[in-house]
């Protein structure tokens, strides 16, 4: 059975508490901290930097998952790995050299992956799977929070559980597939029916009175449809 694992995305949070935010989730039964990072260049925000990550390290033993949405990537990499980071995803359109982006994330110490915007091919990860152990799919265009889920990703989560399915047969190595993007509790089943285990939900958790209820209540959408 695979494990199914809550990021709540802190760009939802209250930034005015923000520490107290981490610690909440954290108690609430999040398995990451999902840390989005956007330069106002590969997309058009402005969010936050390793200062952040650094200031959040302390409130939650929970691995947090950064999520690079800038452009390059290569020179911050190893300023996230110092501030407490423990995964590094980002866009190969952000980088000149995917295969070595991956790696000086891993010679940092964390876990590496790639990211998928809804229409960049999965054809990246092609010749480098040996260097990823995260593959995440944006279900909206990146950039902001709050958007929809884009149905047609689901389709695109089957093709990529697919291939790292393929890839744990020949090698016995799990690939995690996280899923960011208009993700709750009324779609969130569907979703892991497609093969995603990791769902990152922004509004969806900080947007809902009781944390631990919200992650509870995807946790059993994703049991229900995996039971049928």
């Amino acid at each position: 059975m695979a494990e199914y694992r809550i990021a709540p995305s802190i760009l939802s949070a209250d930034f005015a508490r923000l520490g107290e935010e981490v610690r909440n989730v954290t108690e609430a039964g999040a398995s990451l901290i999902h840390f989005d990072v956007m330069d106002n260049h590969y997309v058009p925000n402005l969010t936050i930097g390793p200062l952040v990550c650094e200031a959040i390290r302390p409130h939650t033993t929970l691995p947090i998952d950064v999520h690079l949405m800038v452009k390059p990537v290569d020179r911050i990499i190893p300023d996230f790995a110092k501030a407490g980071a423990n995964i590094i995803t980002f866009h190969p359109e952000a980088s000149d050299h995917i295969d070595r982006s991956l790696g000086l994330i891993r010679d940092h110490g964390c876990q590496s992956g790639l990211v998928f915007n809804p229409a960049t091919s999965l054809d990246y990860l092609d010749y480098v799977l040996d260097k990823v152990d995260m593959v995440l799919l944006m279900s909206v265009n990146p950039g902001f929070g709050g958007q929809s889920f884009i149905p047609e990703m689901l389709e695109k989560a089957r093709q990529a559980r697919a291939r790292l399915d393929k890839y744990k047969d020949k090698t016995g190595r799990h690939i995690h597939l996280e899923i960011d993007g208009g993700v709750k509790v009324d779609n969130i089943g569907e979703i892991a029916a497609a093969g995603v285990d990791t769902f990152v939900a922004g509004s969806a958790i900080f947007g809902h009175p009781d944390y631990r209820a919200i992650i509870s209540a995807m946790h059993q959408e994703i049991d229900r449809h995996l039971a049928k």
